[in-house]
């Protein structure tokens, strides 16, 4: 038992902040020979780590188990507050009992404290007493007050788990379990011998006085008591998050960079450091004039400059396409269908007599057609004003002979500032050049952002329109990793900004070097990581960069961009150039996802009004039952010579997975085809809420972040003001995956993501620490997750995750 003397108390002492309570609380301990003046600096670091506050103005302030060296003896110093002082915000502590602890002695004195905060009136007069043995007699267990226990009546489901940390349930573990367990709407009780606890409150499990290798039961009651109860378990088994003696940081991770200067924060478009002087982007200013003497000379200007716009869209495309692959290329094909549109060519040639220059007639069809694009209600159509302007500029271009975004820029490296960036603009940056952009609109998914992060050039998106204000040519640090822009560094944050540089090249050049190494973590866990990919051309790119199999095969490239369906030899063709370059790796081909916004004229579909809360994904295929059973022969034709699986897109009742599985053994009936895995895309709300219901009418599921982000927050990711909001990091998103594995699991169905959040290094972690089996993402993300997952340990990751379903905003979770 430790022997705390009045010695140990400092009565009616007063602090000017947190800080200075804890400095006293340790100068306390130095005092009595408790510990090295060094160990107090410990008490301040472990304050970034874990909250302190036990509640009912009680703070226990103690320090990180990697300077246990520094404690001499093992015992504690209390320091009275009786005015107060915040520990965090809304939480004011009047007693500060520090601890510095070598082994288990101080664990009975804890358990007396529980006792107190149990008791109003017993704290009050801890805090208002002038003999400073009333508080160690009362710490020491000499004086007691009795609380009266819980009863666990209508309390049916229950586990029994043993508590295995060193020194059993004490703060550090039953905060864990206490945070993870209100999580859950479930009330969850601990039973311990003859005592009960609310699961829920780290003082009442402090009470219960759990030793190590002590058997308690859990119980739940309420709608997710079961899910409660497996989450709980799962957390005891993984030890509650008992920290190591010496804590090993994942191999292959570099901290986020943290510099003095203050920072414009925005959203992280494209990841990567720069350092550069900063330039201001200006589009051309293009003059024309009005009116033109010879019409038809004119006419023949337009078609002319619309030809040779439409052959610089299509460089584009192929360059990007080579670059990065068809998925990212396409804004620059759908470019040129909307160049290409006869009703506009034909409305502006129209404009030009009698007297009109070629110029101003495009011009102003242009803008007219910008304008009623924004007028729509939908924010995805009305955003797509923006690619109608970057494709008017560029014929306007080609009329009067200027307009090349790159034409105006510095010859020297830059950090490029623009209220926004068309992307075309982008597309025809140098990375030579432009280290970086930072833009005051847009967001992280814009098509300016693919663009960017396919020329592996860090961006920020959406900083805001005081960005406009900087001076330009001052040298500044921009971070794309989170979303940053300094624009006054001090040399030491320079220094520390070019030293982090080179860490991350070194580290990328690991990532390449073990790209093929499988992701499997310390503790011997396998994700596997896998390829969304968007046509034949990518998939050897996609083996190449280390993806084990395709998780996401996009068949709309199939369908955009032409006059009529393919043919189901065409498809099958396609299908089977894919499978040979994966060599028996698998394959998950998507069945066509139209809508939206993507919109394909010889459908002949109806306009709507909001074309995403409509006949979009599989309710198009069903309705299209021609368009449908040919991809569908053509999908189990190229099943016999590779291992294909099929995902239907969009799935949100009962009745969608039903009628589509329906049609699929129709057509394996009819064509003799083999038996193929069938997944589905979890994308809205009510496919997570009946997972467990769906679980048992496929093999699969695909959690599409992107999508289920937009529909749970009921905002478009690619809104020019929502962008930043649009986090698949929100709580609710998280909440919603892990809902979707238990559902999964239930029926012994395994869950991928293929959704933006895979392709993130940390989004990959809190990932698999659900319980997400596999990761699809873009090909230039592979070799960085997979590094990363084998650089941390299962039990680290479902830690993480934990602690993220319990948080409350997406802020919250990038803190973790």
């Amino acid at each position: 038992m430790i022997n705390l003397t009045p010695e140990d108390v400092r009565l009616k002492a007063t602090a000017r902040s947190k800080e200075d309570a804890i400095r006293q609380a340790g100068e306390l301990l130095v005092a009595s020979g408790h510990i090295q003046p060094g160990y107090v600096d410990s008490m301040l670091a472990r304050e970034t780590q874990a909250n302190t506050y036990l509640g009912n103005s009680i703070a226990i302030p103690h320090g990180q188990p990697a300077q246990r060296d520094l404690i001499l003896t093992t015992g504690i110093a209390v320091l009275q507050l009786p005015d107060g002082v915040e520990w965090n915000p809304g939480e004011v502590v009047r007693l500060v009992v520090g601890i510095a602890a070598k082994s288990d002695e101080h664990l009975q004195i804890l358990t007396n404290l529980t006792h107190v905060l149990d008791d109003p009136t017993a704290v009050q007069a801890l805090v208002e007493t002038a003999d400073a043995q009333v508080i160690c007699d009362r710490l020491t267990g000499k004086s007691v007050s009795s609380s009266s226990g819980l009863d666990t009546q209508g309390f049916e489901q229950f586990v029994d788990v043993t508590i295995d940390a060193p020194t059993g349930l004490h703060a550090r573990p039953a905060t864990v379990f206490a945070d993870l367990a209100k999580s859950f709407s479930a009330e969850v009780r601990v039973r311990y011998g003859d005592q009960v606890a609310n699961g829920k409150s780290l003082m009442s499990l402090l009470k219960l006085g759990v030793e190590k290798d002590g058997v308690v039961r859990v119980l739940a009651r309420g709608s997710d008591a079961t899910e409660a109860l497996t989450a709980l378990q799962q957390a005891v088994e993984d030890g509650l998050e008992e920290e190591e003696e010496a804590a090993v940081g994942p191999a292959l991770v570099l901290p986020a960079l943290e510099l003095e200067s203050a920072a414009i924060a925005g959203v992280a478009a494209s990841p990567g450091l720069a350092i550069a002087p900063l330039h201001r982007f200006r589009h051309t200013k293009l003059e024309f004039a009005e009116t033109a003497a010879d019409a038809a000379a004119e006419q023949d200007r337009l078609r002319d400059a619309i030809a040779l716009a439409d052959l610089d869209l299509t460089d584009l495309y192929t360059t990007i396409k080579e670059r990065s692959g068809k998925a990212k290329a396409a804004i620059f094909q759908a470019h040129r269908e909307f160049l290409s549109d006869p009703e506009l060519q034909q409305e502006a040639l129209n404009r030009i007599p009698p007297n009109h220059s070629a110029p101003w007639a495009w011009q102003q069809v242009i803008e007219a057609k910008a304008r009623e694009l924004e007028a729509l209600a939908d924010p995805v159509l009305s955003g797509r004003a923006a690619d109608v302007r970057d494709v008017g500029q560029r014929v306007l271009a080609r009329l009067v002979g200027q307009g090349d975004a790159g034409a105006g820029l510095p010859d020297h490296p830059v950090i490029l500032i623009a209220d926004d960036l068309a992307p075309s603009d982008t597309a025809g940056l140098d990375p030579a050049k432009i280290h970086g952009f930072c833009t005051a609109a847009g967001g992280a998914t814009s098509h300016t952002a693919i663009i960017a992060r396919s020329l592996n050039i860090p961006a920020v998106a959406g900083a805001g329109h005081g960005l406009l204000e900087l001076p330009e040519g001052t040298t500044a640090i921009l971070d794309g990793d989170q979303g940053q822009l300094y624009a006054s560094p001090t040399e030491a944050d320079l220094a520390k900004a070019r030293q982090a540089m080179g860490d991350r090249a070194q580290l990328r050049d690991v990532e390449q070097q073990t790209r093929f190494q499988p992701a499997i973590t310390t503790d011997g866990h396998r994700i596997e990581v896998v390829a969304n990919i968007g046509g034949p051309a990518e998939a050897a790119p996609a083996m190449n960069a280390g993806a084990e199999g395709v998780g996401l095969l996009r068949t709309e490239f199939l369908f955009l961009n032409r006059n009529a369906p393919p043919s189901e030899e065409e498809q099958y063709d396609a299908l089977k150039t894919m499978t040979e370059a994966l060599n028996g790796l698998p394959l998950i081909v998507r069945t066509l996802d139209i809508g939206g916004d993507k919109h394909v004229p010889y459908l002949n579909q109806p306009a709507e009004e909001n074309p995403f809360l409509g006949i979009r994904g599989v309710r198009l295929c069903l309705e299209r039952t021609d368009l449908f059973e040919t991809q569908l022969r053509a999908i189990l034709r190229a099943a016999r010579g590779g291992y294909i699986r099929i995902m239907f897109p969009m799935i949100a009742t009962l009745e969608d997975i039903r009628v589509a599985k329906t049609v699929l053994e129709s057509v394996r009936a009819a064509t003799n085809g083999p038996p193929v895995e069938i997944g589905m895309m979890v994308e809205v709300p009510s496919a997570v809420l009946m997972a467990a219901e769906f679980a048992q009418e496929v093999d699969f599921f695909s959690v599409g972040t992107n999508d289920l982000t937009q529909y749970l927050l009921a905002m478009d990711r690619g809104h020019p003001t929502l962008a930043k909001q649009a986090d698949a990091l929100h709580p609710a998103v998280l909440r919603a995956i892990a809902q979707t594995v238990q559902g999964a699991k239930l029926s012994g169905r395994w869950v991928g993501v293929c959704g933006g959040l895979a392709g993130d290094p940390q989004g990959a972690m809190l990932l698999a620490g659900l319980g997400v089996k596999e990761l699809s993402m873009d090909i230039p993300s592979i070799p960085k997750v997979k590094a990363r997952l084998r650089g941390a340990s299962m039990k680290q990751m479902k830690r993480l995750a934990q602690k993220a379903l319990a948080c409350r905003t997406a802020e919250e979770v990038r803190a973790l």
